[in-house]
């Protein structure tokens, strides 16, 4: 069932080890069509492929000495591995990858990549994931439209900003944008999949919301389109007691109120 122009929207947001392989996009398709037959009109948004985002941060340390070949092949292979696993021309995300190699050239020549050229790097991860996503999805017979996220967050200046704060953890504002609203009711059949973590800046340069910055995007596109809900997917079965990880006891909470969660979160819980 596809969605109408008056169909509510929900945002449905997926984390990188929740894009990585087959399986997982396979699960993305399920729940995409379960939505869409509840009468939904979806918004998907993905983060970067899982640790692609920390290889893409040593790419750039390793560009400044020009050293990075190795690390590019690598991202370049776990992108093809991805592609082929899914089924989808690995071309999909050709332009994105020489982009990253060019970006990482010029940072090997001059010896520097500042928080400019760090934000179009780091950006890089969540625009192949989605483009990989997004093949994959229309694939499966899910009309999906990718959608690049810095048409739809702007961020907003700010009186004597730090260049590294204003590219690299810039901040969105929430209220609803009725144009954005009027764009996406233009083809209501289509799924949206969109990146997590990066916007533009009011000149058009490419800008990061911080490292977890998916999240972030999530509820402020949801905010911006007045969607019913906004979901934040994760490959984990819940909130527990305590990080399992660390405590085998820890108990898996079946109901959570809204001041339970802001105390777990005031003792250090990086889960909200």
């Amino acid at each position: 069932m596809s969605g109408n122009s008056d169909s509510p929207w929900v945002v449905i947001k997926f984390g990188g080890t929740s894009v990585a392989d087959l399986s997982s996009w396979e699960g993305i398709a399920g729940i995409v069509r379960r939505r869409q037959k509840e009468g939904f009109r979806v918004l998907v948004v993905c983060s970067a492929v899982a640790g692609v985002t920390s290889e893409i941060e040593k790419l750039i340390a390793a560009s400044v000495e020009n050293r990075h070949a190795d690390i590019l092949d690598s991202i370049a292979s776990r992108h093809a591995t991805l592609a082929k696993e899914l089924g989808v021309s690995f071309s999909e995300v050709e332009a994105i990858l020489s982009e990253l190699k060019a970006l990482a050239t010029g940072a090997s020549l001059v010896g520097e990549a500042g928080p400019r050229i760090r934000a179009r790097m780091l950006s890089t991860g969540e625009l192949m994931s989605t483009k990989l996503g997004a093949a994959y999805l229309t694939k499966s017979g899910v009309e999906a439209r990718w959608q690049d996220a810095r048409e739809l967050l702007t961020s907003r200046s700010v009186a004597s900003e730090g260049e590294r704060r204003r590219y690299l953890s810039a901040a969105v504002d929430d209220c609803r944008d009725e144009d954005l609203a009027r764009l996406f009711r233009d083809r209501p059949e289509e799924v949206i999949v969109t990146q997590g973590f990066i916007a533009r800046d009011p000149e058009g340069h490419t800008v990061l919301l911080g490292r977890g910055g998916s999240d972030v995007s999530a509820a402020l596109m949801a905010a911006k389109i007045g969607a019913a809900r906004c979901e934040i997917w994760t490959d984990v079965p819940g909130m527990y007691t305590a990080n399992p990880r660390e405590v085998p006891e820890a108990r898996l909470l079946t109901a959570l109120c809204y001041e339970e969660a802001q105390e777990i979160a005031s003792s250090g819980a990086k889960v909200l």
